[in-house]
């Protein structure tokens, strides 16, 4: 398939290099000339080249962006060209922009989840809502970057992928605290990792994340804190425009709110665990 990709970032960069192993004809764009550069099998282009394709995937930093750029390719955009946003934007924005578009173009939510070293093996989780018909065009493309699991009607796979994060901000926070207790009182980090990972306690963190980054302080998953705390926002948001209450959600917003003031929003998302100390 031919497909265009917005956004050569820490994810884009590797998903756009999955989809031309996987023998995908693939054009990018991204707003710093140059970002696709050393992809083999990629090709850099103008948007109105990547607009030209049957598949457009947009992965930038929030719903925002996708909206303007999304007004700007529009025009260009050829009938039945589906529109798929792999970004974390906020799931009304993305009803809002279905509104926007012109019906001729299809479009798909498709965030993602797995972080920079699964998108490099090509193993995302791929969080997919809007029409069956438009999801059956373009699995097989998406299933280049990993398994696709529908959620269910547009916008639906923005709001699971907020509701994760929020899960995974919460599993992350636990296990930090949990291993500043037990240092405190003189048990070993890594053995703790070793019984959570055998016990009930088991999550993410402690499987992924406690030895590899929290206790080794090599803080290098490559999500950072910036985008784990504007998640956490788009999340409180979601709640409370659904007219609803969640304190956890909340509490995990202000936590990483905190960590972007204290360590700046380029820091990794695992130094939360600094703070928390």
């Amino acid at each position: 398939m031919k497909v265009g990709i917005i956004g050569i970032g820490k994810m884009g960069r590797p998903m756009a290099l999955r989809l031309a192993v996987e023998g995908h004809e693939v054009i990018a764009y991204d707003a710093a000339p140059g970002a696709a550069a050393g992809l083999e099998g990629v090709s850099e282009g103008a948007l109105a080249d990547v607009a030209a394709c049957p598949a457009i995937i947009t992965m930038l930093p929030n719903g925002g962006i996708v909206r303007s750029v999304a007004n700007q390719i529009a025009p260009m955009m050829t009938e039945g060209s589906v529109l798929i946003d792999m970004s974390s934007s906020y799931p009304f924005e993305t009803l809002d922009l279905r509104k926007a578009l012109p019906d001729a173009i299809r479009l798909i939510d498709a965030p993602v989840s797995g972080g920079v070293w699964r998108a490099e093996i090509g193993t995302l989780t791929i969080i997919a809502g809007g029409d069956a018909a438009d999801l059956d065009l373009v699995t097989p493309m998406l299933e280049a970057m990993g398994k696709v699991t529908r959620t269910g009607a547009l916008g639906s796979g923005h709001a699971m992928k907020l509701l994760n994060n929020y899960l995974s901000a919460a599993g992350l926070a636990a296990a930090c605290e949990a291993v500043t207790v037990g240092k405190a009182f003189g048990l070993d980090p890594d053995v703790m990792a070793d019984v959570f990972n055998g016990s009930t306690g088991k999550n993410n963190a402690t499987e992924v994340k406690l030895k590899q980054h929290v206790n080794s302080e090599a803080y290098g998953t490559g999500f950072s804190m910036g985008l784990m705390a504007k998640d956490l926002a788009l999340g409180a948001r979601l709640t409370g425009d659904l007219g609803l209450e969640a304190d956890g959600l909340m509490a995990m917003k202000d936590l990483f709110a905190k960590g972007v003031e204290a360590f700046g929003g380029d820091a990794d998302h695992t130094e939360i665990a600094k703070l928390l100390k």
